[in-house]
């Protein structure tokens, strides 16, 4: 796999990076109404032995915060001293979304929808042209990560084109609970990545403007179980979670307006018919319960508890067997538990 850095030296904004070498890279995006410029951080390390190029990215989406604090602690490892290969650390893309809490760039456009980009178009395509040719062509596979939408929470979850050999043995290394065959959107960075032949995971995990410590420690842990997958890390045995794999996801709707009070969490069975939540009028006389339409684990959960009719709620994947995903959603939780003793960085809470 190793074709981008089999010994030679990476440039990246003008800049060369050896073997052996660790370098800060500020990439030039735009300027401000002020003139004053804006750039995206890069942390390139690049190992004193051969092996492949990987590229870690976060706040693609402005507003979703979890992974830039994942690449912060990952830069922290002390494993890195032994790197095979080339990291490549982005921890925001989308760095005027980051600044202004956005999900989206100044522009209103989705970023994740503007790829491969243009270098004479909208504040988005350009931004989407300068990370494919300054980071994805460069790179053999990469990790984006990603969190819910605002007011909405998202279980630890991988989403990727498992039909692809290479991206389902990523994809499983990765440790997730649950892995989604995920379909290429038109304009998303995975499917430039797939165009370029870069296999790609997106992490999923957490809700946007929160930090969350499960899905934080998960996604270091996943991120480096890719690497000894890669042989980028030296292996050792550690616990692993065996991943679920579903094909069908679908989201339960509001049937009307009013005061949703959830009662069942992320990362829960249902079984079809199971009342995942009410939602009534502020005196509670007009009561409607809503119901799972068909059995699964739930995925994703709106946090907010107004809703407008119509309005998605419940996140559900399906599987053939419920019960081995609710099985591995368990023992995932409990190998995430926060061990205040042991850990190198201490925990948000």
């Amino acid at each position: 796999m190793a074709k981008a850095t089999a010994g030679k030296v990476l440039t990246i904004g003008g800049q060369q990076i050896a073997p052996g070498e660790r370098k800060a890279i500020d990439l030039h995006v735009a300027q401000l109404y002020t003139h004053s410029p804006v750039t995206m951080p890069v942390e390139v390390i690049c190992g004193k032995k051969p092996g492949p190029t990987l590229f870690v990215s976060a706040a693609v989406h402005g507003d979703e915060i979890n992974g830039v604090e994942i690449v912060r602690r990952l830069l922290h490892l002390p494993q890195l001293k032994s790197l095979k290969g080339t990291l490549i650390a982005v921890p925001i893309v989308n760095v005027r979304g980051f600044l202004s809490q956005s999900r989206y760039c100044p522009d209103r456009r989705d970023l994740n929808r503007s790829f491969p980009g243009s270098e004479r178009g909208s504040v988005a395509a350009r931004l989407a042209h300068l990370f494919a040719t300054e980071i994805v062509t460069k790179a053999d596979c990469g990790i984006d990560l990603h969190t819910g939408a605002i007011h909405r929470g998202n279980l630890p979850q991988i989403r990727a084109n498992l039909d692809d050999p290479e991206t389902a043995r990523l994809a499983k290394a990765f440790g997730t609970p649950i892995n989604i065959n995920s379909n290429l959107r038109d304009g998303s960075l995975r499917e430039f990545a797939a165009s370029q032949g870069v296999p790609m995971l997106l992490y999923e995990a957490g809700e946007a403007l929160r930090f969350d410590e499960t899905s934080i420690r998960a996604g270091v842990r996943g991120v480096t179980h890719v690497m000894r997958e890669l042989g980028m890390l030296p292996k050792r045995k550690t616990k692993a979670v065996e991943p679920v794999v579903a094909r069908a996801s679908g989201w339960i709707r509001a049937e009307q307006s009013g005061i949703l009070r959830p009662l069942m969490a992320l990362g829960e069975r249902v079984k079809k018919g199971d009342v995942l939540a009410t939602i009534s009028d502020p005196f509670g006389k007009n009561e409607l319960p809503l119901t799972a339409r068909y059995g699964g684990i739930i995925i994703g959960r709106l946090n907010l508890p107004l809703v407008n009719e119509g309005d998605a709620v419940f996140h559900i994947a399906r599987f053939e067997s419920a019960g081995e995903a609710e099985s591995t959603v368990d023992e995932f939780q409990e190998v995430h538990e926060i061990d205040t003793v042991h850990e190198q960085q201490p925990p948000v809470v």
